[in-house]
Parts: structure tokens; C-alpha cells; sequence
């Protein structure tokens, strides 16, 4: 259907319009009963004054003030960082004041899993190679790549051998909060519902990892590692995760060829599983955004909060992330928590980005990103309140740190950092069997063990990069409403959960995206 909306106008507050489509300078519009023609040409995504605003004055988007104006700004004038400034958020918050009506039940919407014995369900079934360290991450690479898609074609029911390779695991004070958030990762996707068997691979030095693992058998070093029964429960056989020292086994060569022996024997062990039905209470949803736009809260983000809500409904998880990006717009969050101990748990995380950023000399507000601002993006405030729409308008039941394993069903928040493959990582790492990922520049990625589905926020980019977009939110600028893009979306996810592979699945996209979060001193 051709685009033939101008503008949207968000809320009777705002007295700026987002243009749904480039226009030209001298084009007049209509809004809110002012008509005004336009005084310079306006791209998709960015913002046009419909009022006259003074000169430090609040600019309203969403009802919410984005900024604050550095020069007066007049009816068809551009809106953008030549004439908003940034302004810190007050820091008084209302807890678990405004509780949301409980979504309507929905019993009877289900996917084609896999159930592991230990009651978790997968989407996906992998064999992962697990390196304790960077050390050892081409060995677990050199594994993972001898198993082709030729050599695997006799196991209809795995998905492929994925090695988890990393820049950590050494230089860091054993016990530390480095330490800590590696070994929540690690432990993540050994235990994760997508993974059907692994395989760790050492170096045999590095600091509380494989040497520990191998040689004293004390297992509690990568947390979650030892104590994962999805290998033991799946084939009945296994009594721990088979582990690899290349210290202890000759170095590079025989430990590969070791390594290549040992997953031959996980093989038929994790293809003995099918998948049947499974209740859509067992999604975990990853929300993510990248490469944002000025349309992001206005189509993809809410159309997802629509089908974050639909999930809630069913029973699920739906799992908002980046945490510098829900910064500006937290007090919304606050207000709809379950009770004033989740309010305070993200208050308590919001002031530590504060001083995590400050510790650089930096701050927050250096995110919205170069490629944000060219897409109409002003500030923080602006792209986090476009953010949160992602997680839909359901109570906040918990506040997650980096890679816990998410335990709470509803509407959840973890903090992770703004990037995104950082970001995913730790949402997989907590359990998400399926990520949504919405962007309106444009990124490409994909996220292994879990399938990534990529929506649009506008349809010129999908159009342009058809090869990687699953789904064309931007129809939403051309008058579908965002109730039925989102219950589209929430149908994609029931296809994906079930087997559909996503275009980032298609392009074998997902290995070099697993980038673990962690903070402290490199020793």
C-alpha cells in the first residue's frame, strides 16, 4: 500500500509531528488545526515544530519533554540537535503507583518446542563448544567448523555445533565482579533450553575456569557449568560435561581432534529429542533495539509492546534490556512496578550507570549514537522513551542484573549496556528462547542459540534490505494500526519458536555475535 501519511502526532501534549515519509521544504501541513508550510526539507524519522516554541523551553514527544530548546523554534521548523539540548531527569520517582489492568487471559496459543527433563523448553537444539577463556577460543572454533552442514544432515533434529568463544577468562580477580559475570554467562548457555549438549574447552591456567574444572574437580568455578543437567536429563547416559585442557592434552591439534571425537558422541545423544506442543507461556522474549530511528517508538517498538503484552497474557516472559537506554524515561517504569522493591532495584541501577559513566568522564547522553541522531534521534530521553515501548504497557515484575537467570513470568527488565550484541548476549544468557530485535537503520545480526527476528520500523529500509528483515513495521506510517502488526509479530514468534528460521538464521549469522558483558580490572 503506498505511504500517503505526512506526519504522526503523537499526543495532544507534544508540540512536535514526526515526518512518516521525506518531504520537502515549502509542503504544508495540518496539525492540531495549525497550518504551516515547511522550511526545510524534512527526512523520514526527525521532527517538526507545529507550535512556536521559546527559547528554553520543554519539547514534548509522546507527552514526555525529550529536551529543551537552545534557540526559539517556529511552526515548520526543523527539530533536532542544532536547537534541543539535553536535560537530566528530576530524580523523584513514583513506586508501584500505577498498576496496569491484567491483560485478558490468552490459554489457547502454542509452538513446536523441545522439553528438555529438567522443564525447560528450547526453540532451538545445539551442540555448544564452551571456551573457559580466550585462550582456547580457536581450538573451540576449529570443533565447532569441522561439523558442516553436510556431516550434521543425518541429525534432522539439531540445529548445529556453535562455538562460544570470548576475550575473557584470564587477568581478572577470581571471585571479582568480572569474574562473576563471566561465569553468569558461561553458565547461561551451558543451561540454556536452545543448547541439547556441550562441551567445554581450556586453556588449563587461566584464572578459576578449566584448570580448576579438569584438575581438581571443583566444579562450581564457572557457575552453572557443572550443575547443568540438560545433557545428563536429555540422554539418560552422561554424568557431567565432557571438558578439555589443552595443557593436558597436547595443545592445539590433539585437543581439536579430541574435541571432534567428543561431539561425535553428543551427536546422537541430543538428536534423540523432538519437539511437540508446547503452551506459549514458555517463551522467554528478548526485546531488543538497534540502530534506532526517529520511528522506532513510533511503529516497531509499541507494535512490540504489543505482542510483549499478548505473550504476558499467555502466560510468558517478555524481557526489556539496556539499561542506558530505558535512562530519561525509568520514572514510567517506577510507577508501574510491582512493588516499591523492583521501583528501587531499578532506581538502585540507574544510579550506577550514573557513576559507571561518570567514572570515565563521560555520560549517559553520549548514546543516542551517531547513526540514532542521523535517523532523527535527539536525546537519550527521546530514544528511551521510544525504547521502553517495547515492553508494552503490562506491571514491571522484576529488575534482573547482567545474565541472572530470569525466573519471574510478565514483563521483566535486565540491565545490559546499550550495545547491542552485549545486550543479547545476557538476555540469552538469563533464558530467552526468542529475541525480537527492531531497528530503523538498519542492523544486521543474528544471535546463536537463540533465533533473532528482525522488524523494520520503516518500509523504505526494508525495502532496501529485504535480505535481512523479517518483518516490515513501517506499514504502520501507511495506516495499519499497531494492534495488528503486533499480533503479526506475536504470530512470527510462534513460527520461529516452532522451527521457521529467521534471515539472519538463513545467513548463518549469530556465532561472532555472542560478546559477554564484564566489568573490573583487566589484571
Amino acid at each position: 500500500m503506498p505511504n500517503k501519511v505526512d506526519v504522526v502526532y503523537l499526543d495532544a501534549e507534544d508540540n512536535i509531528c514526526v515526518a512518516a515519509r521525506d518531504l520537502p521544504a515549502g509542503h504544508t501541513l495540518e496539525i492540531a488545526g495549525q497550518h504551516f508550510s515547511l522550511q526545510q526539507d524534512i527526512r523520514i524519522g526527525h521532527k517538526i515544530a507545529v507550535v512556536k516554541i521559546p527559547n528554553d523551553s520543554p519539547v514534548f514527544k509522546y507527552g514526555q519533554p525529550i529536551g529543551i530548546t537552545t534557540e526559539p523554534v517556529s511552526p515548520g521548523q526543523w527539530v533536532h540537535i542544532h536547537n534541543v539540548r539535553y536535560d537530566v531527569p528530576e530524580g523523584d520517582y513514583e513506586k508501584a503507583t500505577q498498576h496496569p489492568p491484567v491483560p485478558e487471559p490468552m490459554t489457547d496459543r502454542t509452538f513446536m518446542g523441545y522439553r528438555r527433563a529438567n522443564g525447560s523448553v528450547g526453540t532451538r537444539n545445539y551442540i555448544a563448544i564452551l571456551a573457559s577463556v580466550n585462550c582456547s577460543a580457536t581450538v573451540a572454533r576449529y570443533i565447532a567448523r569441522h561439523f558442516t552442514d553436510e556431516l550434521l544432515q543425518e541429525y534432522s533434529n539439531i540445529d548445529g555445533v556453535v562455538a562460544f568463544s570470548h576475550g575473557e577468562g584470564c587477568g581478572m580477580e577470581f571471585g571479582g565482579l568480572r569474574h562473576e559475570m563471566l561465569n553468569r554467562v558461561m553458565g547461561g548457555i551451558a543451561r540454556h533450553p536452545n543448547i541439547g549438549g556441550y562441551l567445554i574447552v581450556g586453556l588449563g591456567c587461566e584464572q578459576g575456569t578449566i584448570g580448576y574444572l579438569v584438575e581438581s574437580q571443583n566444579l562450581v568455578q564457572i557457575e552453572g557449568l557443572a550443575d547443568s543437567d540438560d545433557l545428563e536429563n536429555t540422554t539418560g547416559q552422561l554424568a557431567g560435561p565432557p571438558t578439555l585442557s589443552m595443557q593436558d592434552h597436547g595443545g592445539t591439534v590433539r585437543t581439536v581432534e579430541l574435541g571432534i571425537e567428543q561431539v561425535k558422541k553428543l551427536l546422537p545423544l541430543a538428536n534423540a529429542i523432538e519437539r511437540e506442543e508446547i503452551p506459549a507461556s514458555e517463551i522467554v522474549l528478548g526485546l531488543e533495539c538497534g540502530g534506532s530511528d526517529g520511528n522506532s517508538g513510533v511503529t516497531a517498538n509499541p507494535a512490540l509492546g504489543v505482542a510483549s503484552d499478548m505473550l504476558v497474557a499467555c502466560g510468558g516472559t517478555a524481557v526489556l534490556s539496556e539499561m542506558p537506554e530505558v535512562y530519561g524515561a525509568e520514572h514510567l517504569l517506577t510507577a508501574r512496578s510491582r512493588n516499591e522493591e523492583v521501583a528501587d532495584k531499578l532506581i538502585e541501577r540507574i544510579r550506577w550507570w550514573e557513576w559507571y559513566t561518570d567514572l570515565f568522564g563521560e555520560s549517559i547522553n553520549n548514546n543516542p549514537s551517531m547513526g540514532n541522531k542521523e535517523g532523527g534521534l535527539t536525546t537519550i530521553t527521546e530514544k528511551s522513551l521510544g525504547a521502553i515501548a517495547k515492553g508494552g504497557s503490562t506491571v514491571l515484575e522484576a529488575v534482573y542484573e547482567y545474565a541472572q537467570p530470569i525466573k519471574q513470568r510478565g514483563f521483566v527488565l535486565m540491565d545490559t549496556p546499550g550495545f547491542d550484541p552485549a545486550s543479547v548476549t545476557g538476555m540469552v544468557a538469563g533464558g530467552a528462547n526468542i529475541v525480537v530485535f527492531t531497528t530503523g537503520r538498519g542492523s544486521c545480526y543474528g544471535c546463536k542459540p537463540t533465533p533473532s527476528i528482525k522488524v523494520s520500523t520503516n518500509t523504505p529500509m526494508f525495502e532496501r534490505m529485504k535480505d535481512d528483515m523479517d518483518l516490515d513495521a513501517g506499514t504502520i506510517l501507511a495506516g495499519r494500526t499497531l494492534e495488528e502488526v503486533g499480533s503479526d509479530i506475536f504470530d512470527e514468534i510462534l513460527a520461529v519458536a516452532s522451527g521457521k528460521k529467521t534471515r539472519s538464521e538463513i545467513h548463518g549469522m549469530g556465532e561472532d555475535e555472542f560478546v559477554p558483558w564484564t566489568v573490573g580490572a583487566q589484571l
